[in-house]
């Protein structure tokens, strides 16, 4: 009887321990996966903080700081409550333009709901860090002349009407995913929107004071190669847990990764060294930043040496818009975001499609889209999620802008900007020496 009861007994403790859905998960992917969250958010801070933070002049530095880290604990509540459900909604079933309400506050989720051969929270998790990042990035197009609150609302609004739609129908089941659009970790999603819509924002805000008759010189390089290290290193997470899985998609992001950052980085100081003279630290870091941008949509359907390719393009292309928009149309993204993340993700996206293709010798990829069967008709599909993001995105930032600048105003005045962010928005100083 003892032992009927201990055997009962032991039954019923099972149950409790060991969840009804711990069959369908893998333990290595749902480890790699909780550990690439971990990696984009250790992008935002302090990797991009810090990198954000150097470039801009010592007045300003605290505010850039304060932009970063505010907006990783504000996206974040707000990927929560309403930005996951309507990115990839509560059932397989989506419609082709935005997720349905069903997992408001994650509310269709439970400890035992599984995504793949992951728990979905560590999806919901994984993606929260790229709903974070996305917003952050943008801060470089309006460095040092933003007021916080307008920044705020912005960024808020910007996630759910922007972000969160694009997310939607390139991943999460929508009209791009199912036209068969290869962007592996976000060159639509993350760096064509941040981009257009961080030169859409210095457009609309004008320059800062004396941008084009004085310098306006980083004033902590150290910190900035600081934070690119971060990024360098947090971007494997970005690219190879997209892979959503510990396996040989995740070893090929993580592997073209690197090797395009380092191809864009030596790209990069070439052109300056060529140009100018002598190659510049700001010049290698943010080279490297432009083949992690590039290779982004490419990571997980292309070979190491397109990645290669990808990165050495990826740095002389971005590197010659950078000069365009600063000499030429003379606007000033602050700290390059279009430039950089925005024709990086273009020319990554665009070229996904050309060096996906299987039979090209040693730049062969993983081959095309299901119902695609030529780099024509991929390259196509490519450009059309191209175009589609991009005006997408900038009539939409366009009109947010003119939203929040009726509501609160977007710049602070003049002699504000002129005292500096980090005194009139903080009451605080980067440096007190």
């Amino acid at each position: 009887m003892f032992k009927s009861a201990y055997a009962a007994m032991s039954a019923l403790c099972l149950l409790f321990v060991v969840p009804s859905a711990s069959a369908e998960v893998s333990s290595g992917d749902t480890a790699w996966i909780l550990s690439s969250s971990a990696l984009v958010l250790f992008m935002t801070i302090p990797g991009l903080s810090l990198f954000y933070a150097g470039l801009v002049r010592s007045k300003n530095v605290l505010s850039v700081l304060m932009q970063c880290f505010a907006l990783t604990g504000l996206m974040s509540l707000l990927w929560f409550g309403l930005g996951y459900t309507l990115a990839f909604g509560s059932t397989d079933e989506q419609g082709p333009w935005v997720g349905d309400l069903g997992n408001v506050f994650l509310a269709a989720m439970s400890g035992d709901s599984v995504s793949g051969s992951i728990p979905s929270m560590a999806f919901a998790m994984f993606q929260m860090t790229f709903a974070v990042i996305t917003p952050a990035l943008i801060v470089g197009g309006f460095a040092e002349r933003m007021r916080f609150s307008a920044m705020l609302l912005f960024s808020s609004l910007w996630l759910i009407l922007v972000y969160a739609p694009v997310c939607h129908w390139v991943w999460g089941g929508g009209w791009l995913q199912v036209m068969g659009l290869q962007d592996f970790a976000g060159g639509t999603v993350v760096h064509i929107t941040a981009g257009v819509a961080a030169i859409v924002a210095a457009i609309v805000m004008g320059p800062r004071k004396g941008y084009g008759n004085q310098p306006l010189p980083p004033h902590n390089l150290t910190m900035t190669v600081t934070g690119a290290g971060m990024l360098w290193v947090g971007w494997f997470g970005f690219n190879g847990g997209s892979a959503l899985a510990a396996d040989g998609s995740a070893a090929q992001a993580i592997l073209v990764t690197h090797l395009s950052a380092s191809a864009g980085a030596l790209a990069w100081m070439a052109m300056e060294w060529i140009k100018h003279g002598k190659p510049s630290v700001l010049g290698i870091v943010t080279g490297m930043v432009a083949g992690l941008g590039s290779i982004t949509p490419a990571s997980g359907s292309v070979g190491p040496a397109a990645g290669v390719l990808i990165g050495l393009t990826g740095g002389v292309v971005c590197y010659y818009a950078t000069l365009f928009i600063k000499l030429r149309l003379k606007i000033d993204d602050s700290l390059d975001v279009f430039p950089v993340h925005g024709v990086g993700g273009i020319l990554g996206t665009l070229l996904a499609g050309v060096f996906c293709a299987p039979g090209i010798g040693i730049l062969s990829g993983n081959g095309f889209s299901e119902g695609i069967n030529s780099v024509g008709g991929q390259v196509t599909v490519q450009a059309i999620g191209v175009v589609s993001t991009l005006v997408f995105t900038a009539v939409a930032s366009y009109v947010l802008l003119k939203v929040v600048d009726a509501l609160l105003g977007l710049r602070v005045d003049v002699d504000d900007e002129t005292q500096g962010l980090d005194l009139v928005l903080h009451d605080e100083r980067g440096y007190d020496l």
